[in-house]
């Protein structure tokens, strides 16, 4: 029979061989007619079945592959010939495979030779159903085919539609057990329908009283949440710095005429598309167009997207090109260089001018690496071209410091300093450095170091290196190192080697003999050693007379020793350190190392009268010998210097001389929080009084953060120190330095007057009395009596002490010793002002008697008649000339001050009081408004005439200028509004807005900044002041902003904890906390990461506090150990440490000891004083 039908003919007639071998492929004989009809007639029966049938035999013969195929072929027998003999096929070649296999598995294992069915396989269900297939087809039923049970025989793994002719089994039944559902809790996950639950209950169950365990299945479900980034991650970091987009508009030529709208276009001046066939309408722009086209647009118009990132690139290469041309120009110039370091920050943030592919953006934004050596690179080509420039030989240093080891920077600087041994900017820097290297720190190597620094610029001074000459302000610089150097040692416990450095300067400058003034410092310094070394009483101390003196008498033959007396009694030391040795131990040793601090700060001599040798000395740390000290002896021959050696002694005494440490060294000094202290402005706001510590510290204080500062003196044997030492130095001094010293005295003693107020008020009669008698001590004597400074301060303290009476008394006597000539007197004016000011404070509820005695003061301060007491009211014809006589001595002072320049001392004096008097004379006479006025006139007339930044701490030893001037009537004019405000209902703007003006023209106030954070603290919202925070920490140099933002943010906080606890006990919060704590965390990162705040025991002190408050114990210990990195030397920090961390006590001693801190109790001594 032939494949196709149609050719049989042909295949028949042709008989040939050749022609038959090519028409051989066309005879086929398997096929039979009768199939083909067998098979439609099948067809047709399961069509038939299907239409009658039950859904499920519809679905069966949906899903079938025959329906698919009969709707594709349009001739259905031939089509379904050929499906079964491709089956057919397919099965026989699938059988003889399992067959050959089982064949080859059956020789393997045994040797048996029997052969068993080709069905038989036993190892899957597959086969096991087939064999329930065979045994059901074997079963005589009626409708049963033929083919379909042949098939069945066969060993089919499935029975096809076309075999069926009758669909009355459809479902076949698997008898045969599965072990595995004994063996296993649940069935096989492939035999169970996928479904989802949604809950863990089930229908038809009461929930009251059954329920069902899911086993196996987690009880809720995990939900992958994406975790939230928070703006300080590494990935929202990087998103915050990149640049955004800047918006450029088409800039327009202004037109003349103002213009109140928008205009519109005129669609007249729109050019209206042409239409196309692609644009019929005329609605596509030219790229729609050109996309339809299957076009894209011009390579220029392809880059239109980025135009602005090229315009920005295009001005950084232009930016870039004339750094290039001007440093070729002028290679000279080294700030242009340094402005060339610089603008490699912009470059870096710039669109990649130096990427060499396109990714390769980010990767520079991001790589601080990167960064430093560019810059590095530009620095040494400009110090090729400069290499005798200090600045940028500093600058490669400080850059060097990020990625350099300590070890090769420390070479580097020493070999900076080789080459410029004069610098004292250099030497300041390398002491700081050196100051901040926890690696390597130790007090002694750096205390050599500072005397090494001040030979070595005493010997250039000299002369006697002759390679380097003398820089401008050598002996100003080498003063403020020797402060820095006694702040040092100050703050590392050696208080002991600070008094001996101050007394052999005092020494060396004031009581030097005439016969070694003339060498050089070095040999001074060898003849002042053996005055040291001897038994001669030194500056404090009981008899001395100076190294003049002994040096006098030592070529005379020496001294005559006379017999103290024996009635003087010796001060009996209290034996007993330690009150309650039930306390921990971290305790008694804080007790016990502050009570030595203070009352062993002097230090320690044999007392030859005594028979004392220096083995009778328990603590050898208490004596200092002249090794320590020797190096760094200086001469100072500016009398400006010598005496602000003296103040400066004075204050790290505690005396509140008013003297400041230079900038360099100011928050190198400060460590404790008396600048934030301001209980007695907020008391009285006119007549507070500011001891003006500025939160440095004196000998002999070590107590813990936050404790009041108050001036309580010292021991007795402190105290008739200090005694001694203004004993001695008052004869030096004459007139307005003598003047200044004696109220630097009565002024310490009136703080201690202050603190009985507060603390002991046991101790106030007795205070009182020794205060009073020491004021009129001074004012006997011929040079005070007139000395108007020291008459206001003795009537200040009359008041104080509540003898009011006599207080005026005081008053009117000093105020009717002036002339006429002297009403222009600055003393006279602060005298007559305070007057007024105390009289205002007395009672401010009555606007009576009191005001009629502060007006009639004012108003006589004008007059040119001796001054009166008080006798009633003042005449308004008085309080009118008054107030023109003002308005003139102000014109005239103000334009005495602009025509001269630089301006006079006298009338810069005369201004400041001046306009003091008369903005109080016009509060009480007229009211605060032209208060207000006055202020403003004086601010408008010198502000122009004012530094932005103020004059600085740098500034605080120079004469009074125009800057300091305007400060003081700023801080005259914000205590007159709050004292208005403390009585009457007034806006708070004025005083906000006066604040914030001043303070960005003096950031270094403190004044200003805790009256600013007082009335800033009452406002609800904190956005205004954060602002302004903000603004002014980023323009000013200054500490003292930073400072008081994190004490403004610790306010608010306390503020709120003190909301939302009652009792100690925490209750749901009424105001939400809005992320202060990291807030405050972050403002004391962006502190430290500065220059100053680094090196600032205050800052460290303050983050450290703040840690520990928050009861993260792991993350303060953290801070302690980095605050060690850049302050290794301050004592007060191991000591909070102690009493934060107190399981590390012993490891924090250790650290003392190995950096040479000063430890006056070691373990091994207390553990003997807890065994008595």
């Amino acid at each position: 029979m032939a494949l196709f039908p149609a050719f049989a003919d042909i295949s028949e007639a042709s008989g040939g061989g050749t022609s038959r071998k090519e028409l051989d492929w066309l005879s086929n004989p398997s096929f039979c007619v009768g199939n083909l009809t067998s098979l439609s007639q099948q067809t047709e029966e399961v069509t038939a079945l299907a239409s009658e049938g039950s859904p499920l035999t519809r679905y069966l013969i949906d899903r079938s592959p025959l329906k698919s195929e009969l709707s594709d072929e349009s001739d259905p027998s031939k089509t379904l010939t050929q499906i079964s003999r491709k089956k057919k096929k397919e099965k026989k070649k699938k059988r003889k495979h399992q067959h050959r296999k089982k064949a080859k598995r059956r020789h393997e294992q045994s040797s048996s030779g029997g052969s068993e069915s080709d069905t038989d396989s036993g190892k899957d269900r597959s086969s096991r159903s087939l064999k329930d297939t065979q045994k059901e087809s074997e079963k005589p039923s009626q409708g049963s085919n033929a083919a379909a049970a042949a098939a069945a025989a066969a060993g089919h793994h499935s029975i096809w539609l076309e075999d069926i002719q009758t669909l009355t089994e459809v479902f076949r039944t698997d008898k045969k057990p599965d072990p595995a559902n004994w063996e296993y809790k649940s069935l096989y996950r492939g035999d169970i329908a996928r479904y989802k639950r949604k809950g863990d209950s089930c229908l038809g169950i009461n929930p009251k009283k059954q329920c069902i365990s899911w086993e196996g299945a987690s009880a809720a479900k995990k939900q992958s949440h994406k975790h939230l980034e928070r703006y300080f991650t590494k990935k929202s970091v990087g998103l915050m710095r990149t640049e955004g987009i800047a918006v450029c508009s088409n800039p327009e030529p202004p037109s003349s005429e103002t213009v109140t709208f928008i205009p519109v276009k005129d669609s007249a001046d729109v050019a209206t598309p042409v239409a196309t066939w692609l644009n019929p309408l005329g609605i596509y722009d030219q790229s729609t167009t050109q996309w339809l086209q299957g076009q894209g647009p011009p390579e220029q118009e392809s880059k239109q997207p980025d135009s602005q990132q090229d315009r920005e690139s295009a001005v950084l290469k232009a930016k870039v090109e004339e750094f290039n041309r001007k440093v070729r120009e002028n290679p000279r110039d080294t700030q242009l260089w340094m402005a060339f370091v610089a603008f490699q920050d912009e470059v870096m943030r710039g669109p990649g001018l130096y990427a060499l592919e396109e990714g390769e953006q980010e990767k520079h934004r991001k790589s601080l690496k990167l960064l430093l050596e560019k810059k590095l690179a530009v620095l040494e080509r400009a110090i090729e071209s400069n290499p005798s420039s200090v600045d940028l030989k500093l600058a490669k240093l400080q850059l060097c410091a990020e990625f350099w080891e300590p070890s090769a920077l420390a070479k580097e600087w020493q070999k900076l300093l080789f080459l410029h041994p004069n610098n004292t900017g250099l030497w300041q820097r390398y002491l700081s450095f050196c100051q901040s290297q926890f690696g390597t720190f130790s007090v002694s190597k750096l205390h050599g170091l500072y005397g090494k620094c001040l030979s070595t610029l005493s010997a250039v001074k000299d002369g006697s290196i002759l390679s380097h000459p003398v820089l401008p302000g050598t002996e100003e610089a080498m003063f403020a190192l020797l402060l820095q150097q006694c702040h040092f040692l100050r703050q590392a416990g050696h208080a002991e080697k600070v008094i001996s450095l101050f007394q052999a300067m005092v020494d060396f400058t004031f009581f030097k003999p005439d016969s070694v003034k003339e060498l050089p410092t070095k040999v001074q310094v060898e003849f002042f050693e053996p005055f040291w070394d001897s038994s001669e009483p030194r500056v404090g101390e009981k008899g001395a007379r100076g190294w003049r003196a002994w040096m006098h008498q030592q070529e005379r033959g020496g001294w005559v020793l006379v017999n103290p007396d024996e009635d003087e009694e010796e001060p009996e030391e209290d034996d007993q350190e330690i009150k309650d040795k039930t306390l921990p131990k971290w305790q008694i040793w804080l007790a016990v190392e502050r009570s030595r601090d203070q009352r062993h700060w002097r230090p320690w001599r044999p007392d030859k009268t005594k028979k004392q040798t220096e083995e009778d000395c328990e603590d050898p740390e208490r004596q200092v010998l002249f090794d320590d000290i020797g190096q760094s002896l200086i001469r100072l021959s500016s009398p400006g210097l010598q005496f602000q050696l003296i103040e400066a002694f004075l204050q790290f005494l505690g005396v509140p001389s008013g003297f400041l440490p230079p900038a360099s060294c100011l928050y190198l000094a400060m460590d404790e929080s008396s600048v934030f202290d301001s209980e007695l402005y907020d008391e009285k706001p006119l007549t507070y009084f500011n001891p003006s510590f500025s939160g440095i510290s004196c000998v002999g204080y070590m107590e813990q953060l936050g404790c009041p500062r108050w001036t309580k003196g010292h021991s007795r044997e402190g105290e008739e120190f200090v005694r001694n030492v203004f004993h001695i130095v008052l004869p030096l001094f004459s007139g307005k330095h003598k003047s200044q010293l004696c109220l630097s005295w009565l002024r310490y003693e009136v703080a201690k007057v202050i603190w009985c107020l507060h603390t002991k008020k046991k101790r106030l009669k007795s205070q009182g009395k020794n205060c009073k008698k020491l004021a009129k001590n001074l004012l006997k004597e011929p040079e005070n009596r007139n000395n108007f400074c020291l008459w206001k301060q003795y009537a200040h303290l009359e008041w104080l002490l509540g003898n009011i009476e006599d207080a005026r008394k005081v008053f009117d006597t000093a105020l009717s010793m002036a002339g006429s000539s002297e009403r222009k007197d600055r003393e006279l004016c602060e005298l007559s002002l305070l007057y007024a000011e105390l009289e205002m404070e007395l009672s401010p509820d009555s606007r009576g008697a009191t005001t009629g005695r502060a007006v009639h003061v004012l108003t006589r301060l004008t007059e040119s008649s001796p001054y009166g007491p008080y006798t009633g009211q003042v005449v308004a014809t008085q309080v009118l000339k008054a107030r023109k006589a003002y308005e003139h001595a102000l014109q005239d002072c103000l334009g005495q001050t602009c025509a001269s320049d630089p301006a006079s001392t006298e009338s810069l004096d005369c201004l400041g009081s001046l306009v003091r008097c008369f903005m109080l004379f016009q509060y009480l006479t007229v009211g605060i408004d032209a208060a207000v006025q006055i202020y403003g006139q004086v601010f408008a007339k010198l502000k122009g005439s004012v530094l932005p930044e103020g004059p600085g701490p740098e500034d605080s030893t120079s004469p009074q200028s125009l800057s300091s001037v305007l400060e003081a009537v700023t801080l005259m004019h914000t205590s007159l509004l709050r004292f208005h405000m403390n009585i009457s209902v007034y806006p708070l703007a004025p005083l906000r807005e006066t604040l914030s003006e001043a303070l960005k023209l003096y950031p270094g106030n403190q004044v200003l900044w805790r009256a600013y954070v007082q009335i800033q603290n009452k406002s609800h919202s904190a956005n205004k002041t954060r602002r302004f925070f903000n603004i002014v920490t980023r323009s000013a140099k200054h500490l003292e902003p930073w400072l008081f933002a994190i004490e403004a943010e610790k306010m608010r906080k306390r503020l709120v904890d003190s909301v939302q606890r009652v009792g100690g006990r925490e209750v749901h919060a009424t105001i939400p906390e809005t992320g202060l704590t990291h807030r405050i965390r972050a403002l004391f990162e962006n502190a430290i990461r500065s220059d100053k705040g680094s090196q600032c025991p205050l800052l460290w002190r303050m983050y450290l506090n703040f840690l520990v408050s928050l009861g993260n114990k792991e993350r303060s210990k953290g801070v302690f150990y980095k605050a060690l990195q850049s302050c290794p030397w301050a004592k007060v920090l191991y000591m909070d440490a102690m009493e934060y961390f107190p399981d590390e006590l012993q490891e924090i001693l250790d650290l003392m000891t190995e950096k040479e801190l000063r430890v006056r109790l070691p373990l091994e001594e207390l553990d003997l004083l807890l065994e008595d």
